[in-house]
């Protein structure tokens, strides 16, 4: 599958118009909706292939609830390597960890997003890995936005790559 039948794929199965508030509090006109895009075996399949090939450098691949959590499982089939799963927030019951897997010391790490709008919640599974000894390597998303994401994650210190972005899509 070529960038323009993904991202055709993508739109077809994820576009929504109306009016919604995003995880960064922006309000927009359209939403991304990820678990369309994701929970599709054959648009997963692809991007755990693309998302992929940013993991060269990385011992192991890293997603952020809820979203991330496909992607760093697709990613990992894809290329043979282990994930680790980062919540929002340590639970407060069983392990009460707030992060899942094993993170093996002094790991390179790619960290996968699914949708990038400002970069918050990705620049926030970024701090928790680096505490526990990472190094975030690149982070890769699905869909840039192209509302500030880059620039944030870029100024924090981060690699960052997008598979596609809001223009990919015609948006």
């Amino acid at each position: 599958m070529d960038k323009a039948e993904l991202a055709r794929r993508i739109k077809a199965a994820a576009y929504l118009e109306g009016d919604f508030v995003l995880r960064s509090g922006k309000r927009s006109k359209y939403y991304l909706d990820k678990y369309l895009f994701e929970t599709d075996p054959v648009i997963l399949g692809e991007l755990g292939r693309r998302l992929a090939e940013h993991a060269r450098d990385a011992d192991q691949i890293a997603g952020a609830e809820l979203g991330g959590v496909p992607l760093a499982a697709a990613t990992a089939l894809a290329c043979g390597k282990s994930y680790v799963i980062v919540r929002n927030a340590k639970k407060d019951y069983g392990t009460g960890k707030q992060m899942e897997g094993t993170l093996s010391p002094g790991a390179r790490v790619l960290l996968v997003e699914d949708v990038a709008t400002t970069g918050g919640q990705v620049l926030e599974a970024a701090k928790v890995l680096t505490a526990a000894g990472a190094k975030v390597t690149r982070i890769v998303c699905v869909i840039d936005r192209m509302e500030g994401a880059r620039e944030n994650i870029e100024a924090a210190g981060y690699a960052f790559a997008a598979l596609l972005t809001r223009r990919d899509l015609g948006i």
